[in-house]
């Protein structure tokens, strides 16, 4: 029997979704569509709620969209991929969300289970071959939790635990295969009203460990802050500005994914902690999973490590030894709100490390500006003046999604949610994707993703500029053009510096000769593009694409040719 749309699991999944605040599906489709397609269609004819469907022509660029639209609205976005195909695509981009944490309920359909006899059985060649034994044993290691939907009776019961275990911190995201078969069943019964399944609210830090770390944090004579993703939490950015300045504790901020402290703020010293760690006698990490190199420099063996966070020994990491002698478990505004308040009661003197730190960042703002100076007509163009010319271009409020190229210690951010950096997995192509969904959750604010030529070519650059011009979202997309695999190359030249890579112009596998014209790329899709060789010509060429996009509404690129 045929059931309606309407009245099928499909249609009920959907409204359920639609109950429970998810306000987007992304999506790339396939064959086990079939029952959410009809679904759809039904809805937009009885005008009935659903989430708003997005197509991605990419499984990674599907999953990096919701990446970036969570990171900034911190809400649960869904996403379903085509089968066992489809996962595998989208590994990438599931690996990234987390590791940085991000909530996202991932799903992708199930080839038919059945030959035939029910409605949705197998009536393609593709059933047979895609069916995998295990289809979610692919990103189990990866994701929360993982189910597959067996009955419409246990729909809500499936969806709402989902969303609670994505929502409960340290988030991240889970994964629900849907076969075809139950989609396409009648919907069961069900009581209409709030999920009984909540997130879990998170610890609050130990008194105890509390007031050992402000023991050990009012003696000491070097504090040191080393933060990476403390602004992922609402509020973390004034609480540490906060804190930092109250009791003079410096900050440094190593491959920050979410900034935790305004560019300017007078304890900020910038995002290489390896020129200080080795002077410190505490460190109190916030929320970072590789505070420091250890084979460009370690803590003294008598300072004293806090590490501090919802997971603060990162268990999804398989081995990391950093030192942890003290371990707050929390949210960072909390553990920073508790701090403050025991050390206020405690009345240290603070004077003598105001005025160290004072001294160590005017040496920074003076290298900064010599470097400035320098690149500003070097070619091949140098990052650091790109960076620089970004900086001053941008809205006070723009939001920035960086894949691996901008330096941060040449383009300031003095706001929450304005710069993201790349995943720590460092999962390539996520940067424009991120930005799209970025722009998505902020329409309102301009939105600029910087990524190498690497990273582009790896985020389906055809896919990624369709969706912009598909959903009208007007992002600038910057690449910094190289011709290379600079990551590589620097690698390997760190591996073996008397090496014969350091004599070698044409090391393999680092060099990316013959790329295709990338402004062309975005011209194609109804956008405006430019190629950029002089560092003369790249403020100006950065205020005409801003200008198209504000302007204009359409996406722009610029092809910035780069020095390594």
């Amino acid at each position: 029997m045929t059931v309606k749309a309407a009245d099928s699991v499909a249609a009920a999944y959907l409204r359920l979704l639609s109950e429970r605040g998810v306000q987007y599906l992304f999506g790339n489709a396939g064959t086990d569509f079939a029952p959410i397609v009809e679904a759809y269609a039904e809805f937009a004819n009885n005008r009935m709620s659903a989430p708003q469907p997005v197509l991605a022509a990419h499984e990674n660029l599907a999953v990096s969209m919701a990446h970036g639209y969570a990171m900034l609205s911190r809400n649960i976005p869904a996403v379903m991929m085509h089968v066992s195909v489809g996962t595998a695509n989208m590994i990438c981009g599931a690996m990234n969300a987390a590791r940085e944490n991000v909530g996202m309920l991932l799903t992708a359909g199930r080839s038919p289970i059945t030959e035939f006899g029910r409605h949705g059985s197998r009536d393609g060649y593709i059933h047979w071959a895609q069916e995998m034994y295990d289809q979610a044993g692919m990103l189990r290691e990866i994701v929360k939790w993982e189910y597959e939907l067996r009955s419409a009776g246990q729909l809500e019961t499936v969806v709402d635990r989902a969303l609670a275990i994505a929502g409960t911190e340290p988030r991240g995201p889970v994964y629900l295969s849907l076969p075809r078969e139950v989609l396409g069943e009648p919907a069961a019964a069900t009581q209409s009203g709030p999920a009984r399944l909540r997130p879990a609210a998170p610890a609050a830090p130990d008194a105890e460990a509390i007031s050992v770390a402000s023991d050990l944090l009012v003696g000491a004579r070097r504090p040191l802050i080393v933060a990476a993703n403390a602004g992922r939490e609402p509020g973390a950015f004034a609480a540490l500005a906060d804190f930092a300045e109250r009791f003079a504790i410096p900050v440094t901020q190593h491959k920050p994914r979410y900034l935790g402290l305004p560019s300017s703020h007078p304890m900020n010293l910038g995002y290489d902690p390896h020129r200080f760690v080795g002077d410190a006698d505490v460190v109190l990490v916030l929320d970072s999973d590789v505070p420091w190199l250890p084979v460009h420099a370690q803590p003294k063996s008598d300072c004293k490590v806090i590490q501090c966070g919802f997971d603060p020994l990162h268990t999804q990491i398989p081995i990391r030894g950093f030192a942890s002698d003290l371990g707050i478990a929390g949210g960072c505004v909390a553990i920073l709100t508790a701090l403050t308040k025991a050390l206020d009661a405690r009345k240290a003197d603070v004077s003598a490390r105001r005025d160290w730190v004072v001294k160590n960042r005017a040496e920074l703002d003076a290298e900064r500006q010599m470097i400035i100076e320098k690149s500003a007509h070097q070619m091949p163009i140098h990052p650091a003046w790109a960076s620089h010319c970004i900086g001053a271009a941008k809205d006070a409020d723009a939001i920035v999604v960086n894949e691996y190229t901008l330096q941060l210690d040449h383009c300031a951010f003095e706001q929450p949610d304005s710069y993201f950096g790349s995943s720590s997995a460092s999962g390539l192509g996520w940067g424009p994707g991120a930005a799209l969904g970025a722009k998505l959750a902020a329409p309102e604010r301009q939105v600029i993703a910087v990524s190498g030529d690497g990273a582009y070519l790896f985020s389906n650059p055809v896919a990624v500029h369709h969706a912009a011009a598909l959903y009208k979202l007007p992002v600038l997309f910057i690449v910094m053009n190289n011709g290379m695999w600079n990551a590589v190359r620097r690698s390997t030249l760190q591996m073996y510096p008397q090496g014969q890579t350091g004599c070698c112009n044409d090391a393999p596998f680092t060099r990316l000769g013959h790329l295709p014209a990338f402004e062309q790329v975005c011209a194609a899709a109804g956008g405006y593009g430019e190629r950029v060789e002089d560092p003369a010509d790249l403020p100006a060429a950065i205020e005409r694409a801003l200008g198209v996009v504000q302007n204009e509404g359409r996406q722009a690129l610029l092809n910035v040719i780069c020095g390594v």
